[in-house]
């Protein structure tokens, strides 16, 4: 895949920070496929996460939220004394993050059967939401209707 070098956008725009680090994190995520993970829209304002976890359980992974990256984090401790002949299912350490939009919460999260559910949510701020204003404006008292039927 191709890098792409966002130094010199650096010099000349002030206030783009947050956007070159999404660009690059977009780029970054694309090398990653462990662990394997879907990204469902449930309606308009409800998505959910679900991160096939195999081998782990809910002692082994960390679910934290910082300044809109939800971060996720596996760390498996090795067994002492046993032999594989085969080892198929993948227990390495990972550590992978989800950058949030705006307003986007963690409602919860659910481990069951080898899958970690995380249920995320849209709250807009009432002052954020599109709203109605009433347009003041009197009906002027000086004119006269003659007639009440169109022409």
């Amino acid at each position: 895949m191709r890098t792409v070098d966002f130094s010199p956008l650096f010099r000349s725009a002030i206030g783009f920070d947050r956007l070159f680090d999404l660009a690059e994190a977009a780029q970054r995520a694309g090398e990653e496929t462990y662990p394997p993970y879907n990204i469902e829209r449930l309606d308009e304002n409800r998505f959910q996460i679900s991160v096939a976890l195999a081998g782990f359980s809910p002692e082994e992974v960390v679910l934290t939220v910082e300044q809109n990256v939800l971060t996720l984090e596996g760390h498996k401790s090795e067994k002492e004394g046993k032999t594989f002949l085969h080892r198929g299912i993948s227990t390495r350490n990972f550590k992978r993050q989800f950058t949030l939009a705006d307003h986007v919460e963690v409602k919860g999260a659910n481990f069951e059967n080898g899958l970690l559910v995380i249920d995320l949510q849209r709250e807009i701020p009432e002052t954020m939401k599109p709203r109605r204003i009433a347009i003041n404006g009197a009906v002027p008292s000086n004119i006269t209707q003659i007639e009440s039927k169109a022409a």
